[in-house]
C-alpha cells in the first residue's frame, strides 16, 4: 500500500532521502555523459555543470548515509520509491529545454539552461521538505525534515552560485 512521505518513520524518510540523492547523482552523471558525446564547447560546458551537480548530490548522499548509520546502524530498510505517493526532486532535461538554442524570450546560454534543470528540481525538493515540516507534529521527525530541507537549501545555494557565475560569464563575453 502506498504511503505519504510524512507517514514514514524517521528511518524510512532518511533511507528515502539517501536514495533520492544517489538516484539524482546518477541522473546528472548520465546527463553529463550524454553532453560529452556532442564534443562541442557548449556541450562540454553543460557536461561540466552536470558533473558538478552529480558530485554535490553524491556528497549529500554520503552525509545522509552517515547520518543513517549514526541513527540506525546497519538496520535494513526495504522502502522503495514505489511505496511512496510523492515524487521527490527528479531532474528533467525538458524542464529547461537545454537542447534548443536561445530564443527571443530566453537569452540564457546552454550552460545556464542546464543549471536551471537542477535548480528547478532542488527548489521543488526544498519546498517539499519544508511543507512536511509545517505539518509535522513529531519533534524527532520534524528535526529530520528540517535537516533534509537544509540539505536541499544547500543544493539550491550551490546551483544559484553556479548560475550567477555562468550568467556573469555570458554577459562578459557578449
Amino acid at each position: 500500500m502506498k504511503r505519504t512521505f510524512n507517514s514514514l518513520t524517521d528511518q524510512e524518510a532518511l533511507h528515502s532521502a539517501v536514495f533520492v540523492e544517489e538516484r539524482n547523482a546518477e541522473i546528472y552523471h548520465r546527463f553529463a555523459e550524454m553532453f560529452v558525446e556532442f564534443r562541442d564547447d557548449d556541450s562540454l560546458a553543460i557536461a561540466s555543470v552536470f558533473w558538478d551537480m552529480a558530485a554535490e548530490e553524491r556528497h549529500h548522499s554520503t552525509l545522509l548515509q552517515n547520518r543513517y548509520e549514526e541513527l540506525f546502524g546497519t538496520q535494513a530498510c526495504a522502502l522503495t520509491d514505489d511505496d511512496i505517493y510523492e515524487f521527490i526532486e527528479i531532474p528533467r532535461l525538458e524542464d529547461a529545454d537545454v537542447f534548443s538554442g536561445a530564443t527571443a524570450q530566453d537569452h540564457r546560454s546552454p550552460k545556464e539552461r542546464a543549471l536551471q534543470v537542477g535548480l528547478t528540481a532542488e527548489v521543488g525538493a526544498q519546498k517539499f521538505y519544508s511543507g512536511l515540516i509545517e505539518n509535522c507534529k513529531d519533534p524527532r521527525q520534524k528535526r529530520l525534515f528540517t535537516e533534509l530541507a537544509d540539505f536541499e537549501s544547500e543544493h539550491v545555494a550551490f546551483l544559484e552560485r553556479k548560475l550567477a557565475d555562468a550568467s556573469r560569464q555570458g554577459t562578459e563575453s557578449s
